[in-house]
C-alpha cells in the first residue's frame, strides 16, 4: 500500500536515523552500470543471511568493478565454491568493502595472486596483503565481474562491512541508487498456537489463515478465534524495480493492539549468528514445502541480533472475552510498505484439530551429548547440534541408516561412523559414506578414513550409506585436437568429470611445468591461459591427471604445436 503522510514522515525519520551512522556520498558504486539487484542483503538463503546486494551484470563477464574509495587490499581468496574469486578492500574510514564472483582481478592484483598460485602450484589460494602493499584508489578498476564460485549465474556480489567487527551492512544504507517503488509481496499468513492450551480457530496445530486485500491495498485477514498463547509468521518477498527476482525484505514489525511486540530489520547481522535464521523461519515447513515463513515472535533458542523492540518475546496472550488488532508491516528500506491487519477475538472453543506429535524410541534432549548405535553405523550429536528437544526418528536397514528427515535443523556439525568390516580389504579404498536423496541418487560426504572406521561430519539429516566408486574420472579436450596448431589460441581447456564421489585433485603440466588451470565446477572445465608464457617451445607435450575423493587417477597426455 502507499503510505499515508505520518507513515512516510516516520520511515523518513527511520531511515535518517539509520544513513547518519555510515557515510552518505562517499563510496561510488561499484560499477558503471545502472544498479538493478538480483538479491538484497539479508535475504533469506539456506542456513545463512545474504551478506551483501547482488549486482545483475547484464547477463554478462568482464565488465570492470571499481573500487568504491581509495583504500588498500587486505584479502584476496580464491576457491571452487563460495564466493569463487573474492577480493577485499579496506578503506581509511573504518569500513571494508567485498567484491565476489569475479572473472579475474586487475592487472596488478591478478600478477600478485598468480605468483602465490604458482608458487603453491594450486588454483584456491588465500593471500592477506600486507596493509599498503596493493593501494588501490577511488574509481581505478580492481575486477572484473564473472560467475565464479557457487554463482547461479552472473552478477557481481557487493558488501561493506566493518573492518573492526567484520559484520556486514546493508550497501544500501549508503546512498546508493538502486530504484524500488513496489510494495513487498504477502504470500502467506499462518497462525502458531505457542502454550499447551492455545488454539486458533480450533485448532492446536500450525495453522494457514486467510487474507483479502482492502480498496486502500492493505490486507485483512478473516476473523481469528483463539485463546492461550499464539504467534504469527508470514511468507512474504520484495521486488525491486526493472527486475523480476523475489528478494528479502528490510524489516517486519508487528503491533498488538497499537503496541509493538516485535520489531526486526536487516540493517546489519553478524556473521558468527547467521545461521539462526533457521530459529527465525519456520524450519519444519521449509524442509517439507520449501518456502521460508518468518516468524513474528522469537523462540528461546534464537540467538539473532537483528530485533529492534520486542515485548513478551512477539507472542501474544489471548484472554476469553478480549479483542486483539494485530498488525504486520512489511517494509523494503525505500519505505514501500505493506500492511495486513489480523482481528483475533478471545474465544475457549472445543478443538477440532489437536496436536499429534510423533513419538520415536529415541529422545533428543538438545543440550546434551546423544549417542545412538544403529548396527552398521553410529551417530553422534554433540550437545547443542539441535534447537530444541524433540523424538528423533532413526532407521536401520541393511546397509543403510536413515537419521530423521529433513524437517529439523542441525546447527552443529554431527558424527555418522560406518563399520566396513563386511566389505573385502580390495574394495575398502573405493568405498565412502553417501546420502541418498529422495531418488536413492548418492551425493559424496567427505569420508575420513583410520583405524578401520568410516566417518563424516555434517549437518544434514537423512539417508546415508556406503557406496563404492571404481571408476576413474573423464578427461576430454574441449578447444583443441592431438598434433594441431594453436598459434592463435588464447587458452586452452577440457572437461573433466567423475561419475559418482566427485573430483578431489586435477594436475596439469607442460613440457614438465607445473601449468596453472581454472577449474569451473558448474561447467566441469579446466582452463589454462596462454597469457601465463610457461614455455616458449614450439612442440608442447600437455599432461593432465584428475583423481577423484576414494583415488581413482586417470591421467590425459596430449601433443600441440604453437609459435
Amino acid at each position: 500500500m502507499r503510505l499515508n503522510l505520518f507513515g512516510v514522515l516516520f520511515l523518513v525519520i527511520l531511515s535518517l536515523a539509520a544513513q547518519e551512522k555510515y557515510p552518505q556520498g562517499v563510496f561510488q558504486p561499484p560499477m558503471d552500470i545502472p544498479l538493478i539487484l538480483a538479491g538484497t542483503f539479508g535475504e533469506l538463503r539456506s542456513n545463512h543471511f545474504h551478506s551483501g546486494m547482488d549486482i545483475k551484470t547484464q547477463q554478462r563477464e568482464g565488465l570492470p568493478v571499481f573500487a568504491i574509495g581509495d583504500g588498500t587490499v587486505t584479502r584476496i581468496k580464491i576457491s571452487h565454491w563460495g564466493y569463487g574469486k573474492a577480493l577485499y578492500v579496506a578503506h581509511p574510514n573504518g569500513y571494508t568493502s567485498v567484491y565476489a564472483h569475479l572473472r579475474k582481478f586487475g592487472p596488478e592484483i591478478e600478477e600478485y595472486i598468480k605468483k602465490i598460485q604458482y608458487n603453491k602450484q594450486s588454483y584456491e589460494v588465500e593471500a592477506f596483503p600486507d596493509y599498503g602493499e596493493l593501494k588501490v584508489t577511488k574509481g581505478s578498476v580492481i575486477a572484473y565481474s564473472g560467475n565464479t564460485g557457487g554463482s547461479a549465474g552472473p552478477h557481481l556480489h557487493f558488501e561493506i562491512r566493518s573492518s573492526v567487527t567484520e559484520k556486514p551492512t546493508n550497501p544500501l544504507l549508503y546512498g546508493y541508487d538502486v530504484r524500488d517503488a513496489t510494495d513487498p509481496t504477502l504470500l502467506g499468513l499462518y497462525g502458531y498456537p505457542l502454550s499447551d492450551d492455545a488454539l486458533i480457530n480450533q485448532s492446536a496445530k500450525k495453522i494457514q489463515l486467510n487474507f483479502t486485500r482492502q480498496a486502500d491495498g492493505s490486507f485483512m485477514a478473516d476473523k481469528v478465534t483463539a485463546i492461550g498463547t499464539i504467534g504469527f509468521g508470514i511468507n512474504s518477498f520484495d521486488r525491486l524495480d526493472m527486475a523480476a527476482n523475489q528478494n528479502g525484505v528490510y524489516a517486519v514489525k508487528q503491533t498488538v493492539n497499537g503496541r509493538v511486540h516485535s520489531e526486526y530489520d536487516f540493517e546489519t547481522f553478524s556473521f558468527g549468528e547467521t545461521r539462526y535464521i533457521n530459529t527465525l523461519i519456520d524450519y519444519e515447513h521449509f524442509g517439507k514445502f520449501r518456502q521460508r515463513i518468518q516468524k513474528c515472535f522469537k523462540e528461546p533458542y534464537n540467538h539473532l541480533g537483528i530485533y529492534k523492540t520486542l515485548y513478551n518475546d512477539g507472542k501474544i496472550d489471548i484472554e476469553e472475552g478480549l479483542s486483539y488488532t494485530v498488525e504486520i508491516l512489511i517494509s523494503d528500506i525505500q519505505g514501500n510498505e505493506t500492511k495486513l491487519v489480523i482481528p483475533v477475538e478471545g474465544k475457549r472453543e472445543i478443538p477440532k484439530i489437536v496436536k499429534d506429535e510423533e513419538v520415536t524410541e529415541n529422545f533428543i534432549l538438545a543440550n546434551k551429548p546423544n549417542n545412538f548405535d544403529l548396527g552398521v553405523a553410529k551417530v553422534y550429536f554433540p550437545a547443542n547440534t539441535f534447537y530444541k528437544d524433540f523424538y528423533i526418528n532413526l532407521k536401520k536397514g541393511k546397509d543403510t541408516v536413515t537419521i530423521h528427515d529433513n524437517s529439523v535443523a542441525a546447527h552443529r556439525n554431527f558424527t555418522i561412523s560406518f563399520d566396513p568390516s563386511q566389505y573385502p580389504l580390495s574394495e575398502r579404498k573405493q568405498l565412502f559414506i553417501a546420502r541418498l536423496d529422495e531418488d536413492l541418487r548418492p551425493s559424496y560426504a567427505t569420508t575420513y578414513k583410520r583405524d578401520g572406521s568410516f566417518t563424516t561430519r555434517t549437518r544434514d539429516l537423512g539417508t546415508y550409506t556406503l557406496v563404492r566408486d571404481s571408476v576413474a574420472p573423464t578427461i576430454t579436450p574441449k578447444n583443441f585436437k592431438e598434433k594441431q596448431w594453436l598459434s592463435n589460441y588464447s587458452y586452452l581447456s577440457l572437461t573433466i568429470t567423475d561419475d559418482l564421489s566427485g573430483i578431489d585433485t586435477y594436475r596439469a603440466t607442460l613440457n614438465g611445468k607445473w601449468i596453472l588451470m581454472e577449474f569451473e565446477p558448474k561447467t566441469n572445465t579446466i582452463t589454462y591461459s596462454f597469457d601465463d608464457k610457461i614455455v616458449d617451445e614450439t612442440q608442447c607435450e600437455l599432461k593432465v591427471i584428475v583423481t577423484d575423493n576414494v583415488g581413482n587417477s586417470s591421467t590425459f597426455t596430449s601433443t600441440f604445436f604453437r609459435k
